[in-house]
This record gives structure tokens, C-alpha cells and sequence, in this order.
């Protein structure tokens, strides 16, 4: 770990700068007088608004006895912050501002978390990408012409950037995992309904969860402590379980069983990141005493049904504004609203539940055979930045589409997924994706936390802060 000075951010995880605060060895005024210092001189845009001026009082009366007491925290510009734009990174919406705190806020600051500002997020959060036409292109710490991903680029672009140390994020498609992989970070999905999505939910299509980006398994768990449990303006939220950090490690893991599919049976990996999977997955069943074992896995992308199933939710959000928005919205958002309006119908969305039925089936019948689904997070490293589409480069195609085939599947399921990082290839970091069966959130944690100790990653970005 890079070390803190008093004029630098705080380089360690959330749950140490909380320590320091409790000890006295730095201050929350101090902590966010150098956040802001940063996040005004990085060159990442990692963040699409800054509430400043509140953030300093805010910090002069924190509670750090609290879990969160203190700690400068970014929040996905998807969510909803009283006061705050409410853009959903769209030009359709550049200029409302949210009447209320979504839930998850509302935990957040029931914690202590000192809110910094919006962090940047594909439009909608309809593309794995980190660009958007409302706020250009945010950059990867590890290399700033580089995607940081998405949805929840600015998020995983602020912390593995060594702005904060901490930051929400949501996971329709990937979208905490998907970054995670690519900036070297913690990203847990947790199983949906783990933490609430309301108030005023959008049920369909039953993919979503709310999430974060962090350094630390740690950090990851005592977020699950804030912010998980039932709340009725969410009816599929689930009951509140105790003790996510304080459990940190309890499990026992010997004996369960596990399969290494890097390419969970219909991406395109590139070679050498299979082959870091195979390895990574192979040294944590060894440290874990997982029984790794021969299992098919053939898991369907869904990307179609995925997109066509989402684009319900965003006609009824663009409301009358559709169609004379449509000039102002990401092409290939605006493309999926009229594509869908065209040629989606009950025909459709009957094969649809179908595939969403057969893909449960699936992935069931997987885990009647074992615990544990280890594959690669993203299919290559980061690719450049302005890519929004498949396309070649160099000698090989590489884009947000392939990744799908990844991450999608749990999000159809619903089945909790974390993305561990393993390493890094050309410079870049690496993601190991682990799925486990609903409920068993606490097992991939304790899987992370083996990977942590016995290969610990970096914290932040060479050079971070950016």
C-alpha cells in the first residue's frame, strides 16, 4: 500500500480510515479537505458533480464511532441524492434534480458516510462503458485511455484512482463486477433483494442490485452491515442478516466443491487471461480445500433477451419525452428503445421467459453438482476507452458486448457473483469471477478474503492519485 500523507487521500481501505479517525490520527475535516483537492485536480472524471461546501460541514460534526463515521463516500449518479442532479447520466435529464434519498443514501448517511458527490455512469446504465455523452469519458487509473467499464465507471474509476476509498454502485448486467475487474477492485453482487432498491422500485426486469465498489473484503462486508435488509418499498428485498464483517472468515469452506470455467461456456476470453483464471482458481481451491471437479458449464449469454427485458423500465422512465429525447440519448440506447418498440411482442417476450427459465434451470442443474462457479470476470483487459461497440483491435475483437456473456447470467439467475482480482496482464488488471448459489453471499466473501490474505492485491492504481 501506497502511503498517506496528510495533503494525499486516505490509500488504505474504508474500515482503516475509519481506525484512523477513531485513533486520531487524521481527521474527517483532513480526509475531506484532500479528497476534494483531488477529485478537483484528477484527470480521471470519475466524478460528474461535487456537493463540497456540505461535505466540509458535514465532516466537522462526524459521528466516527459510526460504521461509516466520517468516511468520504462517491455515489453512482443512477442513484438518488435529495437535492442532488438526477441525470442518469442522460442529456434527456441534464437539468432535474432529485426530490428525495433513495434507501440505499439514506443507510448510508444513518452511517456516517460523508457524501462527496455523483460519480460518472454509462447513460442509464444501459452499456458496460465508461463514456457517455453528458460527461465524456472517465478514465482507468491504471491506464486513463483505458475503459474504467460500467456501469459503475466513475465509482471504480474514484476508488482504485485513490480519490476515496469507497463507493456505491449497482449491478444490472455486470456492472459492479465489470468495473471491479478492470481497475483491480473488490466487486460483490450480492444475491438480489440484498440490499433495497426503493423507494418507488422498478421491479421488472428483476436483474438489478445495489452494491459497491471497494479496496478491501472488509470494506464490501460492513457495507452489506449498512445497508442490506428488508424494506417494504421494496417487496423482492430480503430480510436483514447480522454480522457480515463480524463473520468475516467463520465459514467452512473444506470439502465444497468447485469448477473452473473461465469462459463459463460461450465467451471469448483472450488466452492469457483463461489461463491466469485457471491458475488463481487452482491456488484458491488449494487454500480454501475446495474439491475441484469435471462439471459442464455452458451458461447462455442472454444478452438479447437481457437488453429487450430492460428497455420496458427506460420508455416508461423517458415517459412523454419519447421520441423527440431520442437525438439526445447515446445512440445505442436510443437504437434499443426503437428496436424494441418495433419488433418486441408477445411472442417475444414469451420465448424471453422461456430462456430465463431455461437458464435457471441451467445454472441449477450446475449447482446440484457443485458450490461454487469459478470464471473470468471480463473476457481481456481494459480496452481504449472511446470503444462502445465490438470492434477490432489490433489482431483481436474487443468490446463490451463479449462481457456480457459473463456476468449476465447471475443477473438473470439472481445468484450472487464477486469478482476477486488476481493479477494483471500488460499492465492491467485481471478479475476472477466466483458465483455461488442464493444466499450463500458470506461463502464468496470468505472465498475473497482467502485470495486477499494469501495474494494480496493493490489497493489503488500505480500513481494513484490521479
Amino acid at each position: 500500500m501506497e502511503r498517506s500523507t496528510k495533503s494525499s487521500p486516505w490509500l488504505g481501505d474504508a474500515c482503516s480510515l475509519v481506525d484512523s479517525f477513531r485513533s486520531g490520527e487524521r481527521s474527517p475535516v483532513e480526509e475531506i479537505e484532500a479528497t476534494l483537492q483531488a477529485v478537483e485536480s484528477s484527470s480521471l472524471n470519475a466524478f460528474s458533480f461535487v456537493d463540497g461546501d456540505r461535505a466540509i460541514e458535514q465532516a466537522k460534526n462526524a459521528d466516527v464511532s459510526l460504521p461509516f463515521g466520517g468516511l468520504p463516500l462517491g455515489i453512482k449518479e443512477l442513484d438518488f441524492v435529495k437535492g442532488w442532479p438526477s441525470t442518469e447520466a442522460s442529456l434527456v435529464f441534464k437539468d432535474r434534480v432529485s426530490s428525495h434519498d433513495s434507501t440505499l443514501v439514506e443507510r448510508l448517511r444513518a452511517s456516517g458516510a460523508n457524501l462527496v458527490g455523483l460519480t460518472t455512469a454509462s447513460e442509464f446504465g444501459g452499456l458496460n462503458v465508461s463514456i457517455s455523452r453528458l460527461n465524456g469519458v472517465t478514465g482507468n487509473p491504471w491506464n486513463p485511455s483505458r475503459t474504467a467499464g460500467g456501469s459503475s465507471a466513475g465509482s471504480a474509476s474514484a476508488v482504485a484512482g485513490g480519490l476515496v476509498t469507497l463507493a456505491t454502485g449497482g449491478d444490472g448486467g455486470g456492472s459492479i463486477r465489470i468495473p471491479a475487474g478492470f481497475n483491480g477492485l473488490l466487486g460483490m453482487k450480492g444475491t438480489a433483494g440484498r440490499i433495497p432498491r426503493g423507494p418507488f422500485t422498478q421491479i421488472a426486469p428483476l436483474t438489478v442490485v445495489l452494491g459497491c465498489l471497494s479496496r478491501s473484503v472488509r470494506d464490501t462486508a460492513r457495507y452489506f452491515d449498512v445497508c442490506a435488509g428488508y424494506d417494504i418499498r421494496d417487496p423482492y428485498s430480503l430480510p436483514r442478516i447480522e454480522g457480515w464483517e463480524q463473520n468475516l472468515g467463520s465459514y467452512d469452506l473444506r470439502g465444497k466443491r468447485a469448477v473452473i470455467a473461465p469462459t463459463l461456456g460461450s465467451a471469448e476470453v483472450l488466452p492469457e487471461v483463461e489461463q491466469m483464471v485457471i491458475e488463481a482458481g487452482e491456488l484458491l481451491a488449494k487454500d480454501a480445500g475446495l474439491d475441484l471437479v469435471d462439471v459442464k458449464v455452458n451458461l447462455p449469454g442472454l444478452g438479447l433477451e437481457w437488453v429487450l427485458s430492460n428497455m420496458s423500465q427506460l420508455l416508461a422512465d423517458l415517459g412523454e419525452l419519447w421520441p423527440d429525447c431520442e437525438e439526445d440519448m447515446t445512440k445505442e440506447m436510443a437504437f434499443g428503445v426503437r428496436f424494441s418498440l418495433e419488433n418486441f411482442n408477445l411472442e417475444m417476450t414469451a420465448q424471453v421467459e422461456k430462456n430465463r427459465t431455461a437458464a435457471n434451470e441451467t445454472m441449477a442443474a450446475i449447482f446440484d453438482e457443485v458450490d461454487f462457479i469459478i470464471g473470468a470476470t471480463n473476457p481481456d483487459v481494459a480496452y481504449p476507452a472511446e470503444v462502445t461497440l465490438n470492434t477490432m483491435v489490433g489482431e483481436r475483437m474487443v468490446g463490451p458486448e463479449n462481457n456480457g456473456a459473463l456476468t449476465i447470467p447471475a443477473n438473470i439467475v439472481g445468484t450472487p457473483a464477486v469478482s476477486i482480482p488476481i493479477g494483471t496482464h500488460n499492465d492491467l488488471p485481471v478479475g476472477m469471477q466466483v458465483i455461488a448459489r442464493h444466499h450463500e453471499d458470506a461463502l464468496l466473501l470468505d472465498l475473497a478474503q482467502v485470495v486477499e490474505q494469501e495474494r494480496p492485491w493493490p489497493l489503488v492504481a500505480p500513481g494513484a492519485p490521479l
